[in-house]
């Protein structure tokens, strides 16, 4: 079983524990777009996902060496914006079978920390939508703004580990969505990381960092 030897588990948000239909790198799309840049959602996805959002951003517009890369700070606020407008009307619902997840694995006494690309201040308001709360579907919420450096740089799991007080990180997993989730953990030197293929990225992606299990949903991540 693969959480015997587990103390704690972070799982990133969207793709991997919500599903929000994408609406993020969409919007981010669209950011982008209205500000004159032309560039597919397929390659916003593949270079984007997982990462703090001002950061996605940058990595796009450097990677298509778009002339408008003094601009990011201007498209990150037109995004946020836009967010807020999409995030008002959307339905955000878990993904399916992924509470009863997280409520089983708090019963064995592991430790569930959500951590995200995303600012608190967003993710707040996601967990607000879904109804979910501290100390009952999970015990921490980590976000791109609560550390000095985002993913693919460990410091969110990092930051849990001490707040947990484990030392060892080999008894954390790490799961998530995107290519970035998993060099998030294997950086963090994780006893487990995993993908899952219900959100951002395809298996061929979530392949490129080599991790130990790819699962079609978290709702499997106790059977392999």
């Amino acid at each position: 079983m693969m959480l015997k030897e587990i103390k704690m588990v972070v799982f990133d948000m969207a793709g991997t524990t919500v599903n929000e239909q994408n609406v993020v790198y969409k919007t981010l799309h669209k950011a982008i777009m209205e500000h004159g840049v032309e560039i597919n959602l397929d390659l916003v996805l593949k270079i984007g996902a997982g990462k703090e959002k001002h950061q996605a951003i940058k990595d796009i517009l450097k990677h298509i060496k778009s002339n408008k890369i003094n601009e990011s700070l201007v498209i990150f606020n037109r995004f946020k914006v836009l967010l807020n407008e999409a995030y008002e009307n959307l339905n955000v619902i878990p993904i399916e079978g992924v509470e009863d997840v997280l409520l089983k694995i708090r019963n064995k006494k592991i430790k569930v920390v959500l951590n995200t690309g995303y600012s608190r201040e967003i993710a707040t308001f996601l967990l607000q939508k879904l109804k979910w709360e501290e100390n009952k579907q999970y015990d921490l919420l980590l976000t791109a703004t609560d550390v000095e450096r985002g993913r693919p740089h460990p410091d969110m799991i990092y930051k849990a580990m001490k707040i947990f007080n484990i030392e060892n990180s080999k008894l954390v997993l790490k799961a998530g969505d995107s290519a970035i989730d998993i060099e998030e953990g294997k950086n963090a030197n994780c006893g487990i990381t995993v993908g899952v293929l219900s959100g951002a990225q395809t298996k061929e992606q979530l392949e490129s960092m080599n991790p130990d299990f790819i699962v079609n949903s978290l709702v499997d991540i106790d059977n392999v």
